[in-house]
């Protein structure tokens, strides 16, 4: 923020602090960050120095949807949000701010306790009056942050319990058993660096995410990016970010996706797609933990790990000059096969499917988790050549069709696996894909619809990327 004064307490806005705050607020605070929206610059001013001084990181935005969009790349943990913001009002923007997963403290003026109240029943944490006190700010920040910390703990304990249960439902073969136990071990070692490999939809996603969370780093945030299909302009922003005017389009300073994984774990998923000039610098990045911006020339420095993910032969790209031998090297060090569906055992199949219902299930009341021996038979026999997606894909279609029946029968699965034919072959593979797609496009246009057509807060109910909710979008021809 830029600076004008030390002296908060000068302001007719703010009350000074009677007391120094406790050391525990400075100290909590320096994980924490906070996002200031008010149309007063003097208060954001002189706000923004206060909590700066005592250990947070603040941004500030002087309007709701400048405050938005800060929002969404910073993911504050407290919002200090001004009741009279002018451009949508205090109480519209909390609510967007509310679907975004925002924590609020919201600002008043005297006599105003029935917007106060209001406020309240719409999920603000805390409301301050003015003349803000700044000991009643400090106390107030403090404790949503405590509250978010603890929301977050949780949050992470609840992952790791379903992450190790996920791995014991890999299945009961001596070699599921393994991969389980090299999953594990690997989580546990640190900034390793993995590449997975395995046919498209095996679950190499899945496995990232395990390992992710089950590593001393799970507090940090977990970062996917999908390398094919983009322009190396565009891929190279969005990995190491760009400096104002590093291209025609750059038209602010934009932090990179490492920077963001900042503490974590980065997916780079589809790396045989990297394109050759952006893979010495992931090399370099790999090898010294630095890089620069486009247009940068200021070295930065992160600590996260990299989990690399691939459908193709990484060697083969080697031989054919696609793909750095000495990438290539370094990304193979701790290497993990995923086997397809067709070459697990029949006992490791039931196990995979058994958590597929088990995961679908809490998302869908009302369907059926049960299924009739027949269709057990067929499902488990199935060649399933699109894997695991193409198994979840199947059963959660079979569950829509069987919502209120009690159980999934072979009336409620897709083509050839009714007569007895391969999960993905034949008229299964030209009939099952079209089905999906119409209950996919229809849960998609109903979610939109639900959001007023909000692209951000849909993508975050349907648990995809927006730009992957854009694509859907365009493929459906959905007229919003």
């Amino acid at each position: 923020m830029t600076r004008r004064s030390k002296h908060a307490s000068s302001r007719p806005h703010c009350r000074s602090l009677s007391t120094p705050p406790p050391r525990g607020w400075v100290r909590h605070a320096l994980a924490d960050s906070v996002l200031l929206i008010d149309a007063d610059a003097d208060l954001l001013q002189a706000l923004g120095e206060y909590l700066d001084g005592i250990g947070y990181e603040v941004a500030a935005a002087a309007t709701s949807e400048a405050g938005f969009e800060t929002f969404d790349r910073m993911r504050p943990d407290v919002v200090i949000l001004d009741l009279h913001v002018s451009d949508v009002g205090g109480l519209n923007a909390l609510e967007q701010l509310k679907t975004r997963g925002g924590s609020v403290i919201l600002l008043t003026e005297q006599g105003e306790s029935e917007s106060a109240v209001r406020a309240m029943q719409l999920g603000a944490e805390h409301f301050l009056t003015k003349p803000v006190d700044l000991n009643h700010l400090a106390a107030a920040t403090a404790r949503v942050c405590e509250k978010v910390r603890l929301t977050h703990q949780n949050a992470l304990l609840r992952a790791r319990d379903q992450e190790h249960a996920g791995l014991e439902s890999l299945g009961v073969s001596p070699a599921m058993r393994d991969l389980g136990r090299q999953v594990e071990l690997l989580a546990a070692s640190e900034r390793s660096t993995v590449l997975l490999t395995g046919e498209s939809g095996t679950g190499k996603g899945w496995v990232a995410r395990v390992i992710h969370h089950l590593s001393p780093h799970a507090s940090g945030p977990f970062v996917e990016v999908h390398c094919a299909g983009l322009t190396t302009t565009f891929l190279e922003s969005e990995l190491f970010g760009h400096e104002q005017g590093a291209f025609a389009d750059a038209k602010e300073r934009r932090q990179g996706l490492f920077e963001l994984a900042h503490g974590g774990t980065i997916l780079l998923d589809e790396i045989a797609d990297l394109a050759p000039e952006l893979q010495p610098k992931l090399l370099n990045l790999l090898e010294t933990k630095t890089f620069r911006r486009a247009g940068g020339t200021r070295d930065i420095t992160v600590d996260v790990r990299l989990v690399a993910a691939t459908n193709r032969d990484l060697m083969a790209e080697v031989r054919a000059g696609r793909f750095r031998e000495d990438l290539y090297g370094r990304l193979s060090l701790t290497a993990l096969g995923l086997p397809a569906v067709r070459e697990r055992s029949r006992d490791d199949r039931l196990a995979l499917l058994t958590r597929i219902v088990a995961d679908l299930a809490p998302q869908m009341p009302g369907c059926p988790s049960a299924t009739s021996a027949e269709a057990l038979d067929r499902l488990l026999s199935a060649p399933w050549p699109g894997n695991v997606r193409e198994m979840r894909n199947v059963v959660e279609r079979a569950m829509i069709l069987a919502r209120g029946v009690g159980q999934i029968g072979l009336e409620h699965l897709p083509g050839d696996l009714r007569k007895g034919g391969g999960g993905g072959a034949g008229g299964e593979r030209r009939h099952q894909p079209q089905a999906l797609a119409e209950v996919e496009r229809i849960h998609i246009e109903k979610t939109l619809k639900f959001h007023g057509g909000n692209r951000t807060r849909a993508a975050q109910e349907l648990g995809i990327s927006r730009a992957t909710l854009i694509n859907k979008i365009k493929g459906y021809a959905l007229d919003l």
